[in-house]
Parts: structure tokens; sequence; C-alpha cells
């Protein structure tokens, strides 16, 4: 399996522009996957430069519904005529920051018949199972400061609309999340992966005494993770002083990967 980073935060190649969001190309045995597209149309440059052909992707998919992951969404449609995207039903509804900010979709495709509204859990295949974990008892704090609009009211995010990719091959499990939301601990404990790639959502906190419970409570699993976007590079580098080789972070260009044994 091998998942490129077409779009990121950050980037080790110049050669790569970046942005803030996320995008991940994902060649496994049977599928070429997209996973997520950055918040423009960014990610599709970056694959011509790195010599990936988006058309061929046969599936794509929405982690939740932000506009830092599915801003381009329009573009991908427009460049590949034949993938399904499969996102939550509920990534339109319309998604705000701390400040109020909306931070949604562009409502304008959610009546593409190239849209597959996915509940709790979708198998598509032997290979690929989508998550939501809705369901699933949130052991971890996960509070985020971000609101979605109900009833023309502003209320706390639930991250109802966010679903992970388990991918199964060769024996092993491997779980792709955006950003996060209802917990990298708890997403950890409910799929228990052999390899986790995503962002962390923690970003915005400077609490040494979260990030310490947090790095220890990763160490006591077996998962190994590449981590990025929202994870937040400060934060990242003291998670990894204590997870050590077990956590990697991943941007623009990068290319991990997993090899069939350990």
């Amino acid at each position: 399996m091998k998942i490129t980073v077409l779009a990121e935060n950050t980037s080790n190649n110049e050669a790569f522009r970046f942005e803030h969001g996320l995008s991940l190309y994902i060649e496994t045995a049977k599928h070429k996957i997209l996973f997520d597209t950055g918040q423009s149309s960014l990610f599709a440059e970056n694959a011509v430069k790195m010599g990936i052909d988006l058309r061929e992707a046969d599936i794509a998919i929405l982690s939740h519904g932000h506009y830092d992951h599915g801003g381009g969404i329009k573009a991908f449609l427009d460049l590949n005529s034949k993938a399904p995207l499969f996102l939550s039903k509920y990534a339109f509804e319309p998604h705000y920051n701390a400040n109020d900010k909306y931070i949604g979709l562009d409502v304008s495709i959610a009546d593409c018949d190239r849209l597959v509204y996915t509940e709790d859990i979708l198998i598509i295949d032997d290979e690929l199972t989508l998550h939501s974990c809705n369901d699933m008892e949130r052991k971890y704090d996960s509070s985020s400061g971000l609101s979605v609009m109900t009833d023309g009211k502003l209320i706390p995010d639930d991250f109802r609309h966010e679903q992970y990719l388990m991918i199964n091959e060769n024996n092993k499990q491997v779980l792709i999340s955006g950003c996060s939301h209802k917990g990298i601990l708890n997403i950890t404990h409910w799929m228990k992966p052999d390899v986790l790639i995503g962002g962390f959502h923690l970003s915005k906190t400077d609490d040494t005494e979260m990030l310490n419970e947090c790095a220890n409570k990763l160490l006591d699993t077996p998962t190994s993770f590449y981590t990025c976007h929202c994870t937040g590079v400060k934060q990242f580098e003291y998670l990894r002083s204590i997870v050590k080789e077990r956590l990697n972070y991943i941007s623009t260009g990068d290319m991990v990967i997993i090899p069939e044994a350990y």
C-alpha cells in the first residue's frame, strides 16, 4: 500500500505548493483512492507534478464536512468522470469555527449524482470499510470550539459528519482519518488499527499536561502513527519526544509505504 500526500499545511519540497488542508492519494491492491481534496484545486496541481493521474482514481472519500478537506470536490468531479465520492449524510450541514465563520462545504454540489451518502458503517468491499463511530462512547475529551447550525442556532459540533476509512490489506488494518475530531485517543481505542494516518486536531492546544497524557496513551497502544495537518508542528514535536519513532509527520509530497509484514 502506498499513500502520497497531495496537499497538507507544510511541504519539505519547494516543487510542491502547500495549503491549510489535507488530501491523500492511496494506492492499494484493489483501488486507487482520493481521500479528501484540500481546500482548493492545489491537490490536483501537485498530483500532476508527482506523476499521479487522478482520472485513474476509482473511489473518492471525504472525511468530514469542512472546507479544508472538501474545498476541492468540484475540481475532482470535473477532472475524474467515474469515481463515486463517499461522504457522510451530514456532511453538508452548516459548520462554523470558534469565531462563527462558515467553514462548511459548497452546498451547490450536494445534489450531484456522483455523491454517495453514508451512515454509520459502509462496507465497500472486503478491502475498504467506512466507519463514523457515532454510537461509540467517547472515553476521552474531544472538545474543539467548533459549531454546527441547528434550528437557526449554533451548537457545539458533535462531528457526526466525520468518518474514517479502514483498509484491510495483507492482514493489516490501516485507518485513514482526516482530523480525528472525535478524539485521536477515542478513535485509536475504538478501531485498534495497526497503522493510523491523519490529523490529531491538537494545533490549538498548548496544554502540555494534556499533550503528555495523549502521548503516553498513544505509546500504550501497538499502533504506528503518521500525522499531519491539524496536529500542529509544535504539538507533533512534543508528542514525538515521547512516542519516538512510532510517530512521524507527513508533508506535501511525502510518500508512505505500508510494508507487507512488520
